[in-house]
């Protein structure tokens, strides 16, 4: 079963419509995962991807590429400086507006990913049951998730003690990363790290 043949509730303000006409600018920074791009049109952010090293010589030399346009470039700083503090222990909660392009599921499944609360984990299953869906359609929105870690995707794992996938550089050991310094749970148990 496809995404698109399940009813879901409209997203929350969270996140916003993509629009098609959207020209994003593109920031690169450094994080301990390896470098990352963020992508922004003049309203929003639209996507935040990790960079193969090899190209980030001739980005080197222009932190923000594309036209410049003042609320971008604001925005793209902000971004950075979140994630900078995410990154360092001192964010619990990006306060960014949002605008990933994806079908009106894949949109709910990560207005739930943004629900789940710092150091907490959900499980595919039960966003799907929220969303009167499967686990199958909400790994796949997982997986198609344009805004990794701001959108977090790695707060949802796999039952049992399964802790899923991750399609980001470094997959699993991203997503591991990226739970021990939340020092996350997983559902049902007590605080623990990994």
């Amino acid at each position: 079963m496809t995404d698109t043949h399940i009813a879901t509730p409209p997203p929350s303000d969270r996140i916003r419509a993509a629009s098609a006409r959207t020209t994003a600018t593109r920031l690169v920074t450094d994080t301990p995962m390896g470098p990352v791009r963020i992508a922004a049109s003049p309203d929003a952010l639209v996507a935040l991807d990790w960079c193969d090293p090899a190209d980030l010589a001739p980005a080197a030399q222009d932190r923000v590429t594309g036209s410049p346009h003042p609320a971008v470039t604001a925005l793209l700083d902000e971004a950075e400086a979140q994630l900078r503090a995410y990154l360092a222990g001192d964010l619990m909660q990006f306060d960014l507006p949002l605008a990933p392009a994806g079908t009106d599921f894949r949109r709910a499944v990560w207005q739930s990913m943004l629900d789940i609360p710092y150091g907490e984990t959900l499980t595919y299953g039960a966003i799907a049951r929220q969303l009167g869906s499967v686990a199958r359609a909400v790994g796949g929105a997982c997986g198609a998730n344009p805004i990794p870690i701001i959108i977090p995707c790695h707060r949802v794992v796999g039952g049992g003690s399964s802790i899923g996938g991750f399609s980001a550089r470094g997959g699993v050991d991203t997503k591991r990363f990226l739970l021990h310094l939340e020092r996350a749970r997983m559902p049902g148990e007590t605080l623990r790290l990994l």
